[in-house]
């Protein structure tokens, strides 16, 4: 390929060269950047195409001498797994010299994985060094990369995994068995005993209560990415120490909040810091042993940016 080709990355070549390792060392390093404001981006834009269809662009750029671009995607109600959404679309990146298009990335793939490596890398900043159990609610997409990113910031030795499908959950269990998978008797009991608690539903109310939650536990919520659907009560919000991937895009659609905060239970100042203040040392995540801690995420152009261009860097080498 010659410098000046377009570059194209179907999902294959995704998965082929964006490993989950480097691209949670590609998302710390951006998020740290998002925080410190060396980084751009606009709040996505979205146009309601009828119920369960929705088109979004995602502009942003690394930095002024950075690579930049956009993600274009389609958010669609799967006609062959009802409750499941598919993220079709593309990532275009663009070189900062000449300006020119080096890179067409297929952004589901994408946004899979730097959606997992996003949560490790919250999990690393704010869970307990020694949490060992592992609590994954819901069997889509999400699942599996966050199966195979979190396994890669903490030494679990039990995993669980609960769903409303007892033949998916059944499955995951079955192909994530040499981690030690194992199927949630009930939620419930499941979210009592973990360290760590990732929420990856659809669900429009709540599943995870704050009652259920014991001090000491990080959760991870990444199942809603706009106003409207809470896979969280009021309650673990206000309980929690509360970590926003963006604060900006938090106080415009991350759901939970805006419930909480309409209420009256939360005020702005309830989101503690971003993830990226956090490891940039601005801002400790966790105090200590009793903290409940919750990141939030929504998912960023920089992140997928990010992703992109290490993959495009990645290939060119």
């Amino acid at each position: 390929m010659k410098r000046e080709d377009l570059a194209i990355f179907d999902s294959q070549a995704v998965r082929d060269g964006l490993s989950y390792a480097d691209c949670i060392e590609a998302i710390r390093d951006v998020m740290q950047a998002l925080s410190a404001g060396t980084t751009r981006q606009l709040l996505r834009t979205m146009i309601s195409l009828g119920t369960g269809r929705t088109f979004a662009q995602m502009p942003g750029a690394l930095g002024d001498h950075d690579m930049f671009g956009t993600k274009t995607i389609s958010v669609f109600a799967d006609p062959l797994s009802p409750g499941l959404r598919r993220h079709r679309g593309l990532v275009v990146l663009f070189e900062p010299y000449e300006g020119r298009p080096v890179a067409v990335c297929d952004a589901e793939e994408i946004t899979h994985i730097r959606t997992a490596a996003a949560t490790a890398v919250a999990t690393d900043a704010l869970a307990r060094k020694d949490a060992r159990t592992l609590l994954i609610v819901g069997t889509g997409g999400q699942a599996h990369t966050h199966l195979k990113a979190l396994p890669l910031v903490r030494d679990f030795t039990r995993i669980v995994i609960w769903g409303r499908a007892p033949a998916k959950v059944d499955a995951l269990v079955e192909q994530y068995a040499h981690l030690g998978a194992e199927r949630a008797g009930d939620l419930e009991t499941a979210a009592r005993e973990a360290d760590v608690i990732c929420t990856l539903t659809t669900a429009s109310e709540p599943v995870l209560f704050g009652d259920w939650v014991q001090p000491g536990t990080h959760v991870n919520l990444v199942g809603s990415s706009g106003p409207g659907p809470v896979e969280v009560d009021s309650a673990l919000v206000a309980k929690s120490r509360y970590i926003a991937d963006s604060t900006a895009s938090a106080r415009d659609a991350a759901a939970e909040f805006l419930v909480a905060r309409d209420a009256g239970i939360v005020t702005d100042g309830h989101i503690l810091a971003e993830i990226g203040d956090v490891l940039l040392g601005r801002v400790a995540g966790r105090t200590g042993d009793q903290d409940i801690t919750l990141y939030k995420s929504l998912g960023h152009a920089v992140q997928d940016l990010a992703a992109a261009a290490h993959l495009y860097r990645s290939s060119h080498r």
